[in-house]
Parts: structure tokens; C-alpha cells; sequence
């Protein structure tokens, strides 16, 4: 059975660590971490309880500053998970949408894949939220938190360091994974990608995947113009998003991990084919059951 390699650290900034979970795959996130003069600054924690320890430990190995502050830039639970074993000294802050959202999809990911050892995993959602815009100091460094959605989910925020031209981006971005938008908007994905370009960022740190540069936001748009011409021609043709998933060939996109959220992807683009708006809620579960269609009736892999 194919296991993930263990996670490392890598600092990508004067005192800001990226915590990269290999291979990027489902539930294996990336998280980060700023270290200010009194405390630690937390982007996202993880989908297990033993992960998220272990991000916990990756910080103490750091520094012996608390965590007192940490910032879910989604409701996911590989980003959100986590969360429990550091709110009793944080303050988790997120979008205005978020706590809704964590909370309808629950444990969601426990249910798709029961083999994974969680552990003691709970909701916790955000306690601090914001619609548009939020600047954290951390020392005297400025992190501005941006609402960018919908573009992965309908509550995306990244986190910017203008000082650095670093990027925290979340899952709007993926090095080597397949993006995926079901949750969220292929349209309103493009124009998040349209503001990310123009921050400038030098460095940008995706949602799963290694530490890239801007050039992961030309990836990701080639891939979703891809996805609005696969649904284009699937509706003129008349089929459903599975059959034209599995009548498309994958061409360049063949090397991108968890190819079967081309299915959910579809599902979104044919949402917005019908003018429904980004974001709006889909039937999740069913374009779920249909990936695994597509996968030849198996679970897609999550090696959390």
C-alpha cells in the first residue's frame, strides 16, 4: 500500500515557515506559520489528529511561542480539522461564510474515507470572521487576509506579505494537483486568479503541493479554460459532466494527481452553463459518487 512521505518544513521567508504535507493529495494540505516577536501566527492546520500534532511539534521545533492566532483560509477539513487542538489558546479567524459552511459539511471527509485514522478530529470553526478584507500585524510585519471566492469553495481568503511578495494561497491554487471547484466556481476561480496576478507575489505557497511562483496561476487558468471547453462541448453534445469526463482525453493535463475532479469540476461548469451563480449549491454528493464512477468504483486515494 502506498504511503505519503512525512512532512517537512521550509522557510520561505524571514521567519515564515511553510509545513508541506507530500504528495499533495487528498487531505495531505499545506499549512503555514509566522513567527512574530510574541507569538505564532497559524495558516490552516490539518485533517487528522495526529497530523495536526504533528504540525504542532514542526512549530515547537521552531520556536517556543504559542500559537495565538490562526486563520482557516477555507471550511475544509483538511485545513480545518486541526483546528480543535489549537483553540483553546488561539483565535481562529476566517471568512464570513465559513463557520456556516464547516458546519454543514461536518466530519464529511471521516464518512468518504473511514479507513483513514482520524483520531479525536471535531468542528471548530471560526470565532473571528471578516467579508472582504483583514490586516493582521505580526510584529511589525503586515499580513493583509483577502477574500478572493467564490473560487474553491464559496468563503476562499489568502493571506498576503506584501513585505515579502508572499503568497498563501490556499486551495484557489495547486502545484501538481488537479484544481478543484466544485464546492466553489470555475468563472469566479479565473477572476481569483486575475487578483492574484496582480499582487506581484514572488513566492506563492498553494493549498497542497511544493512552494512554486506565479507561474502556478498560469497552470491553474489553463486548466480551467480546459474544463469551461470540456463542458462547452459536452452540453452541445448532450452529455451528462461524467460522460464527457470519461470521453476527454486528459491530453496535458494527464500528470495532474486526482484527475477524477474533472467530474466535479464539469458539474460546476454546467451549473454556470445554465447561468446558475458562483458558488451557488450544487448536489455534492451525487458528483462525488460519480468520481469514484469514473475511477473505476474506487474511493479516490487519501493518504491522511
Amino acid at each position: 500500500m502506498r504511503t505519503a512521505p512525512p512532512p517537512r518544513l521550509e522557510e520561505i521567508a524571514d521567519r515564515i515557515y511553510a509545513y508541506l504535507q507530500p504528495d499533495g493529495t487528498w487531505c495531505l494540505n499545506n499549512a503555514a506559520f509566522l513567527v512574530g516577536p510574541d507569538a505564532v501566527t497559524l495558516v490552516d492546520t490539518a485533517a487528522t489528529e495526529r497530523r495536526a500534532r504533528g504540525l504542532r511539534e514542526a512549530i515547537a521545533s521552531v520556536t517556543a511561542l504559542p500559537p495565538r492566532t490562526v486563520v482557516n483560509t477555507h471550511h475544509h477539513g483538511d485545513h480545518t480539522y486541526g483546528n480543535g487542538l489549537f483553540a483553546r489558546d488561539a483565535v481562529i479567524i476566517g471568512h464570513d461564510a465559513c463557520p456556516a459552511a464547516m458546519g454543514e459539511q461536518g466530519l464529511l471527509l471521516t464518512l468518504l474515507w473511514p479507513h483513514v485514522e482520524w483520531g479525536e478530529v471535531e468542528v471548530t470553526p471560526p470565532t473571528v470572521t471578516f467579508p472582504d478584507r483583514l490586516t493582521l500585524r505580526v510584529g511589525e510585519l503586515e499580513v493583509e487576509l483577502v477574500f478572493v471566492g467564490p473560487a474553491h469553495t464559496d468563503n476562499d481568503i489568502v493571506a498576503w506579505v506584501p513585505e515579502h511578495r508572499l503568497l498563501l494561497a490556499g486551495d484557489v491554487v495547486f502545484n501538481g494537483g488537479t484544481p478543484f471547484v466544485l464546492w466553489g466556481s470555475v468563472a469566479g476561480s479565473l477572476a481569483a486568479l486575475d487578483r492574484l496576478r496582480a499582487l506581484g507575489a514572488e513566492t506563492v505557497l498553494p493549498g497542497h503541493g511544493p512552494v512554486g511562483g506565479p507561474e502556478l496561476f498560469d497552470r491553474a487558468e489553463a486548466y480551467l479554460r480546459w474544463v469551461q471547453g470540456v463542458a462547452r462541448r459536452g452540453a452541445e453534445a448532450g452529455l451528462s459532466p461524467l460522460e464527457a469526463a470519461r470521453e476527454t482525453d486528459l491530453g496535458e493535463f494527464a500528470g495532474l494527481t486526482d484527475s477524477e475532479r474533472l467530474v466535479g469540476n464539469l458539474h460546476r461548469a454546467y451549473a454556470e452553463r445554465r447561468g446558475e451563480p458562483p458558488g451557488a449549491p450544487l448536489d455534492t454528493m451525487t458528483a462525488m459518487l460519480e468520481m469514484v464512477e469514473y475511477n473505476d468504483g474506487q474511493a479516490p486515494t487519501c493518504l491522511a
